[in-house]
């Protein structure tokens, strides 16, 4: 895909932010396990980078999808994994659908805030039975005069500590089956009811993760996005920019460990010569730099397709496949070469070898990913 100058001056302007807004602050970030999304999400709003695809209107800026995959791909230069993930949350993951599908009521009362950095918001798709298995999920949502009435629970929530609403996926019918029986409905997270508990993860300490409970929670009925028993097809929808994002946003960081390995054993020496001299090294580096540009020209041929109108569920599949298993294979080729010092807790490959190892679980594991291209390419075993 061949990028303009505006993708180049936004990419510009979100690398200066990085730089000068995100990463002098991310060592204290990680170890409070928190950063400040209403403080960070509000800067980015005034810079228009909450909500570039979407519609004017709105306080969006009306641009194609590519846009925030330029975003995506310039976030990579965070220091950390968790806080472009939060980032992400709120222009690619919990809005897609409310932009698209959503009333204009709901947009001005959901969207419009969250484009501006003024509200936090989260998925909460994924459950304490499950994550990968969006049919199973089993919060309810039943309807009482002009409300629903929520109960259940959410696990794994990106942002579920702060956020100020939650793009919810509950069932909403006994009937229809597991597919047709699901509603996305936009809940006020200071509703009565609801109550948070902090996750404690292995990695992207930066961002919040909690579980949600709800109970006899009510929203008025006019929040569900779109038409009722469409959630779970909507949400296969949201899942496609999600994973994209996700492939997107892993290039620069995948870059700068190789770069940072690079310049490590250029210096470090053993045996009479830098640890770089060593073929085994050097060579190795350069096969992981030409996956990296791999899975690069497989992102955004899809990209290019999916703003062109077409179906990207199998190369977005396989983006997101591709992006879990390199992030492991970089982070664990670039750690060995930097020995001692990268088995140190604060070291920037070791970081990202935490946080990269969310990537082969979070919005669809692997085997998910890998059930999705079998179907798609007619290889899955006959009923």
């Amino acid at each position: 895909m061949q990028l303009t100058s505006e993708h180049r001056q936004l990419a510009d302007t979100v690398l200066r932010f990085v730089r000068e807004e995100l990463n002098p602050h991310v060592a204290e970030w990680e170890a409070a396990e928190q950063f400040p999304s209403h403080e960070v999400f509000r800067k980015l709003g005034q810079l228009g980078l909450l909500g570039l695809k979407y519609d004017p209107a709105y306080g969006g800026q009306g641009l194609d999808f590519s846009y925030s995959m330029v975003m995506a791909e310039a976030l990579g230069e965070c220091a950390c994994g968790g806080v472009p993930m939060a980032i992400g949350v709120q222009t690619d993951m919990c809005t897609p659908a409310l932009a698209r599908f959503g009333t204009d009521e709901l947009k001005r009362e959901f969207l419009v805030p969250a484009i501006a950095g003024d509200r936090v918001g989260c998925i909460g798709v994924s459950e304490p039975g499950g994550g990968s298995d969006v049919a199973a999920v089993k919060t309810t949502a039943k309807k009482d005069g002009g409300d629903w009435v929520i109960n259940g629970s959410k696990m794994w929530i990106t942002n579920g500590m702060q956020a100020d609403w939650c793009c919810l996926l509950a069932n909403t019918s006994a009937e229809g089956g597991p597919h047709r029986n699901k509603s996305l409905i936009m809940v006020p997270m200071d509703s009565p009811g609801i109550s948070r508990q902090k996750i404690i993860k292995i990695g992207m300490d930066a961002s919040d993760t909690a579980q949600i409970f709800f109970d006899e929670v009510r929203v008025p009925q006019r929040n569900v996005i779109g038409q009722e028993g469409m959630g779970f097809t909507y949400q296969m929808l949201q899942f496609q920019e999600e994973r994209l994002w996700g492939a997107a946003s892993s290039l620069r960081m995948m870059d700068n460990m190789i770069d940072q390995t690079i310049a490590y054993t250029r210096e470090r020496q053993a045996f009479g010569k830098s640890i770089l001299d060593n073929q085994v090294v050097h060579f190795r580096l350069a096969e992981l730099r030409t996956e990296v540009e791999a899975l690069r020209a497989l992102t955004w041929r899809a990209v290019e397709e999916y703003i062109g109108g077409k179906d990207v569920t199998r190369l977005a599949s396989m983006a997101k496949l591709k992006c879990g298993r390199l992030d492991r294979e970089v982070a664990d080729a670039c750690l060995q070469y930097w020995g001692g010092m990268g088995y140190t807790w604060d070291n920037p490959v070791s970081r990202a070898w935490r946080d990269g190892r969310l990537v082969s679980i979070g919005g669809g594991a692997d085997e998910v990913m890998l059930g999705i291209i079998c179907k798609l390419e007619g290889t899955l075993p006959r009923p």
